[in-house]
């Protein structure tokens, strides 16, 4: 991939610089071209294909939430896992992550599915795959985008820092099968999918233990609220570097 192409935190940058030199991230440039040529729309657009590292420095995460692959329906993908751009209306899995939210921390659901403001406070908010096109979930699995983000995981877990890992869902928790429980806390559910939710994440507490697991080794707990949709569209537009 060409570097100037590539939207990255600096500290991000200096830690996965070597990935973008490897044979298998210039193939998965190579494809990327590809089906753009072809026509395909890929989601997230080009700009906001790297926000999880933009948004979150490495210095800053204290939690990271694993995701598949990106949304795949029109204005909805923005490169965080699980979020929409403000003024896109919750996908149903978020719905259910701001349910129990709710219930685990009394926050009452936000007006809005951005959730810049989590990846701002230490959340990152990875998905396993980075790419997807529009209408075809999973289109863009096996492509070489799993490695890259397996490398962003094994620097995490070999870092000086615990930090707690939030596996929702089968997939999510073989991706997370290399990270050290004796290091870090990784708390595990079902998917937040409408279609597993019920089985046990409604009901799992993870911000609150997470939050308690911080805490107990003297890092500052997450602050799990968002703000209203006019300051969470604000959030959206500051450089990576402010508060």
């Amino acid at each position: 991939m060409d570097e100037r192409s590539i939207h990255l935190e600096p500290g991000w940058l200096a830690l996965l610089r070597d990935e973008f030199e490897q044979p298998y991230t210039r193939q998965l440039s190579a494809f990327l071209r590809e089906r753009r040529r072809a026509g395909r729309r890929i989601f997230p657009p080009g700009p906001e294909l790297f926000n999880a590292f933009w948004y979150t420095p490495p210095e800053r995460v204290s939690v990271v939430i694993l995701g598949q692959d990106p949304y795949h329906g029109p204005g909805q993908a923005h490169g965080l896992c699980f979020s929409v751009r403000p003024g896109v209306p919750v996908p149903p899995s978020l719905r259910n992550i701001y349910r129990e939210r709710h219930d685990d921390l009394g926050i009452a659901p936000a007006d809005h599915g951005s959730l810049v403001a989590w990846a701002r406070r230490g959340v990152l908010l990875l998905n396993s795959v980075l790419t997807v096109e529009e209408g075809k979930a999973g289109a863009h699995q096996g492509k070489g985008w799993e490695r890259f983000t397996d490398r962003v995981i094994a620097i995490l877990n070999n870092g000086d820092r615990g930090l707690v890992f939030m596996l929702w869902g089968s997939y999510a928790q073989k991706k997370g099968a290399q990270i050290d429980e004796r290091r870090h806390c990784v708390l595990r559910a079902p998917h937040p999918s409408p279609l597993s939710a019920h089985r046990g994440f409604l009901g799992c507490r993870h911000f609150s233990q997470g939050n308690a697991w911080l805490a107990a080794r003297g890092a500052v707990p997450v602050d799990w609220r968002l703000p209203p949709l006019a300051e969470a569209e604000r959030l959206v537009a500051q450089p990576a570097s402010s508060g």
